[in-house]
């Protein structure tokens, strides 16, 4: 092996193996903390982060596949449209940075038309991101690929991974509008902490689900077949294993509603009686009607977007949307400092 190549043009044989580095990621007693504190605090919260264990990830793949969620097979349909002209807009050979990168599909959709050099995974789960690479690896055996084990959505720093590559100029993909899961003030940091990595060629390609009709929005959360309902109250048995908790998910009722004043989805488990709860060495009362926050899920404008990207330094926009207006696709480079 020529150890003066860039990390991007080692040998294929080098390359199959998939690499991990692990940057960043809390250690597993301060995600425990998190979560207990969240659900001891008055209004309780558990962030979203904590949904997806195997269940809650079964549970979310069939709420995609629901009739009335909209933004997955939206995304898709804008993508197989619009491939080519969203293509055009990203530079060639450069390095795709697949932010919470999950089973990588959508990801793989992009390799082959913007022909790109490096793939990188970037996931809080280290053993789904293996398989993930090992998947890509097989498809794309031309493709360098590796993982960043990470808690993206805080200040991240991946500077020294691209910089093995430093002609490859780095695409960060955000699809799925989970870019709506945060507040604005934190999209907002999210947003400037990729920008910080990109140069004059790099770009962010990322989805946003957009304002609409409050009764379609509220179906996608509140679903007839109570899919929905079932992935919300599964996080009480994830709280019960990590924390040593009894929570009976059976007490806590879902609900969904748009929140018009803050453009917002609010995701709540909502106590059908008043009854104390165990959470490790402590004890929680919740109240009849008493709720836990488990997702917000904010909806943008076009123009409120475009504004939230120029706000953390971007340039250059560009917008794709469906026919009704329902979700949209943007790419956005640096603007100047």
């Amino acid at each position: 092996m020529n150890s003066n190549k860039p990390e991007c043009e080692r040998d294929a044989e080098t390359i199959r193996a998939p690499r991990l580095i692990i940057d960043a990621v809390d250690d597993h007693g301060a995600q425990l903390a998190e979560l207990r504190d969240g659900l001891l605090s008055r209004p309780a919260r558990i962030a979203p982060k904590f949904f997806y264990d195997e269940q809650g990830c079964a549970l979310y793949g069939a709420i995609c596949a629901l009739s009335e969620y909209y933004p997955t097979r939206t995304e898709i349909q804008i993508y197989e449209r619009c491939r080519r002209p969203i293509a055009a807009q990203l530079p060639p050979d450069g390095q795709w940075i697949d932010l919470g990168c999950g089973d990588g599909a959508k990801a793989r959709d992009w390799l082959g038309p913007a022909r790109v050099r490096r793939y990188i995974g970037v996931d809080f789960a280290a053993d789904w991101l293996k398989t993930t690479l090992a998947v890509t690896e097989q498809q794309f055996p031309g493709v360098d690929c590796l993982g960043v084990v990470t808690d993206f959505t805080r200040p991240f720093h991946l500077h020294p991974v691209l910089n093995d590559c430093p002609d490859a100029p780095p695409i960060f993909f955000y699809p799925g509008s989970s870019i709506g899961n945060f507040t604005p003030e934190d999209a907002l940091s999210l947003l400037r902490s990729i920008r910080s990595h990109l140069d004059g060629d790099g770009r962010l390609l990322i989805g946003v689900d957009l304002v609409k009709d409050t009764a379609t929005v509220e179906a996608a959360y509140d679903d007839a077949l109570g899919v929905t309902a079932a992935f919300n109250r599964n996080v009480l048995r994830v709280a019960n294993r990590l924390l040593d908790a009894d929570f009976e998910p059976h007490r806590f009722d879902h609900r969904a509603f748009f929140n018009a004043t803050e453009s917002r989805i609010e995701m709540h488990l909502a106590a059908s009686q008043g009854h104390d709860v165990r959470i490790g060495e402590h004890r929680r009362r919740f109240e009849a009607g008493e709720t836990i926050v488990t997702e917000y899920s904010y909806k943008y404008t076009p123009e409120r977007f475009c504004a939230l990207l120029a706000e953390a330094g971007y340039g250059n926009m560009h917008y794709w949307t469906d026919e009704r207006g329902w979700f949209g696709v943007f790419v956005a480079e640096a603007g100047g400092d």
